[in-house]
């Protein structure tokens, strides 16, 4: 184990699920009875995990040359090693390549299923883009680098890890461990859970999900705040389009595709849709108001307790990460236009990504940008089926038994309910019915986020925080 991997002993949380006015006395008595004879996480188990991380990251799962259905099929193997019956394991999908896996671990019932998602897939990776292999994890420098070393193989590895951990020790379960490793999260979902919720509802049923979309908030080694994604944005690109006569370019004329096309987005760019907050992103604003400095701090406790207040929203909406929480965004991401260098252009296209708030449709954002452009020539088209989750409030519950886990992994760490402007497969679930949380436990420096860009890595460190957070969790929602 290297000096990175090296954390002080933890103990192990396992909490009976009480309700109400004794839920406070009932969670504390549990953990102290637990921290009494608790052992903090074998080295074997670390190694484990570190083993599956490896596999996961060596074998190539992006959409245009890779294969979720073989890091599907190792993965099932590993769970059938550790004695989990192939009654228990399905590997599925509506294609070869987008396949899935779904484990069940079963529990006495007395709770309905827990359900640890992560997905398999990845975006695409260059080697020429990276400073190292992108396919190959790489321990450098306390960190661990590879494409999906975050965004989601970390999960993924640790959640398959912990299912194998909870079958060898025959741990007692009072619900049903489902572990769901699926495809084509970075490419809309359809193979994946939303395919699996559509089409296999019975395999991935529960009453409780965790998934990726709450990574802890990491700057220059100060830890700020863990996280608890319970809502999302709803993504949606949209295509700007301008068509022209065209002709040669050696004979010029005031109507021009490109520039009507460029003046369109000079607006876009200085479209800005109005604050609006929401119960989750209200009580994020109090409880992480005290990790920030002092001007943003004040701002975001002001903004909280009036989200008309004119100076705070000037201040939080220099910081990205804050503007995106308080308003539906839109920005130009691809240009194209033009067919030869010496002709006039018959057509310009570019496309715009939107983040929407939830409790807003795309068909009024699009609404919103047909107005601002203020130009019947250009032609604004929704390229995505909307698929928007809906508005989500924590279990009070849920977020107390988070709270006790992260004081024993992260003491002083404020856990924070937020609403990511990313998007997960959180939201199917949330459209079926199924609270979904995002919280992982790993943290990450906010002012150097590498998903889905060069050189992804996550600490080596936190890695290993992350497994131990995240069993503790597992123990405390489903053992007996």
């Amino acid at each position: 184990m290297t000096a990175c991997s090296r954390t002080t002993p933890r103990v192990c949380t396992r909490l009976a699920r009480v309700k109400h006015a004794a839920f406070a006395l009932a969670l504390a008595l549990a953990l102290s009875a637990a921290a009494r004879a608790a052992e903090p996480v074998p080295d074997s188990e670390r190694a484990l995990v570190r083993e599956i991380y490896k596999q996961l990251i060596e074998t190539d799962t992006t959409h245009s040359t890779g294969s979720t259905t073989r890091a599907a099929e190792e993965m099932a193997a590993r769970l059938r090693a550790a004695g989990i019956p192939d009654a228990d394991i399905a590997q599925l999908g509506p294609s070869p390549n987008k396949g899935n896996l779904v484990a069940r671990l079963h529990g006495s019932g007395s709770d309905k299923p827990l359900v640890l998602l992560a997905h398999l897939d990845v975006v695409e990776a260059k080697r020429e883009d990276w400073s190292v292999d992108p396919f190959v994890l790489l321990e450098q420098d306390c960190y661990f680098y590879g494409r999906g070393s975050l965004d989601d193989k970390a999960m993924a590895a640790i959640f398959t890890a912990s299912v194998i951990r909870l079958a060898r020790e025959h741990t007692p379960l009072r619900r049903d461990v489902i572990l769901a490793l699926t495809a084509d999260e970075e490419s809309g979902g359809e193979n994946g859970v939303d395919w699996l919720l559509r089409e296999h509802r019975n395999l991935v049923d529960g009453s409780l999900v965790l998934n990726e979309g709450g990574g802890g908030w990491l700057r220059q080694g100060q830890y700020l705040v863990l996280p608890v994604q319970s809502s999302e944005k709803t993504y949606m690109d949209y295509s700007l389009r301008v068509t022209d006569k065209g002709g040669h370019s050696s004979l010029p004329t005031p109507e021009n595709a490109i520039y009507r096309l460029a003046a369109a987005l000079l607006r876009v760019q200085k479209l800005v849709f109005p604050i609006e907050l929401n119960p989750v992103t209200r009580e994020f604003l109090q409880r992480a108001a005290g990790t920030e400095a002092k001007e943003i701090g004040a701002a975001m406790r002001a903004l909280a307790a009036n989200e008309k207040d004119p100076a705070a929203a000037r201040t939080l909406t220099k910081e990205p990460r804050y503007n995106a929480l308080l308003r539906t965004t839109c920005v130009a991401t691809q240009l194209d236009a033009g067919h030869a260098p010496n002709a006039l252009p018959q057509n310009a296209h570019a496309n715009v990504n939107c983040r929407i708030l939830p409790g807003h449709s795309a068909g009024e954002v699009q609404e919103t940008l047909v107005r601002a452009l203020a130009d019947s020539k250009v032609e604004v088209k929704a390229e995505e089926k909307e698929v928007a989750g809906p508005r989500a409030a924590v279990d009070p519950d849920f977020l107390r038994t988070v709270e006790a886990v992260s004081a024993e992994v992260f003491p002083r760490v404020p856990v924070v309910p937020t609403m990511s402007s990313g998007a997960t497969d959180s939201k199917y679930f949330r459209i079926a019915g199924i609270p979904a949380y995002g919280v992982s436990g790993i943290f990450t420096d906010i002012d150097d986020v590498r998903a889905h860009g060069r050189d992804e890595r996550v600490g080596v460190k936190q890695f290993y925080e992350g497994q131990d957070f995240l069993w503790r969790l597992i123990l405390a929602l489903a053992a007996t």
